[in-house]
């Protein structure tokens, strides 16, 4: 009798040295520090482009003799270690504004927006409005100012398009697998998962 077909996805395994490429990886911080995307595109260039510049596919489909190479390139760990450096120096600076003036304790800021273009990586967004907000949230992650941004995760977040040779425009619709995107549930103090009820019958959102 014929058996049941399944999928077995392997993905490499990053070595000791280089270990904190996952956290690099998912991290947003990416999207706006070039050294960061510079030096994934160092382990393959053709497969870098190949996965649309996204860290955390890539990390999956990158062979575990580049990685296993990258580890023992000094030129390489020179580079990652220069980029530990400003992402560790970044994260460890906190606010750089004086909070006590402009804002108390707890306070902390909402920004809600339908959608948020921050990196190609993350395909939420379609235009102009989206990238205006991707700015207002790196210009207020460098300062350090105690905000939140509120958004969608859209499971299809633009359409590519292509023009035929009549001119005519053909939008191509892909959806997005959430776990190549850099994005993490909210879990609770209890470490279940932060799910909001929507108000949609039959819907559920996250």
């Amino acid at each position: 009798m014929p058996g049941t077909p399944f999928s077995l996805e392997v993905m490499p395994q990053v070595p000791q040295r280089p270990e904190r490429l996952h956290e690099l990886a998912n991290n947003l911080w990416y999207s706006w520090d070039r050294p960061t995307r510079t030096l994934f595109a160092r382990l393959h260039p053709a497969l870098w482009h190949q996965t649309g510049h996204r860290p955390k596919p890539f990390l999956k489909c990158v062979g575990q003799d580049k990685l296993e190479a990258a580890a023992r390139d000094s030129v390489f760990l020179n580079a990652y270690q220069r980029v530990l450096s400003a992402y560790d120096t970044y994260h460890a600076q906190g606010s750089r504004v004086r909070l006590t003036e402009e804002f108390g304790e707890h306070d902390l800021v909402a920004y809600f927006c339908s959608e948020f273009g921050f990196h190609e990586s993350l395909p939420i967004y379609s235009g102009g409005l989206g990238i205006l907000a991707g700015d207002h949230c790196k210009a207020a992650s460098d300062l350090g100012l105690p905000f939140v941004a509120v958004g969608l995760l859209y499971r299809r977040g633009y359409f590519f398009q292509t023009i035929d040779g009549d001119g005519h425009q053909h939008a191509q619709y892909i959806d997005s697998d959430f776990d190549d995107l850099p994005i993490s549930p909210v879990h609770r103090a209890d470490g279940s998962e932060l799910h909001r009820p929507s108000r949609c019958p039959g819907a559920k959102c996250r």
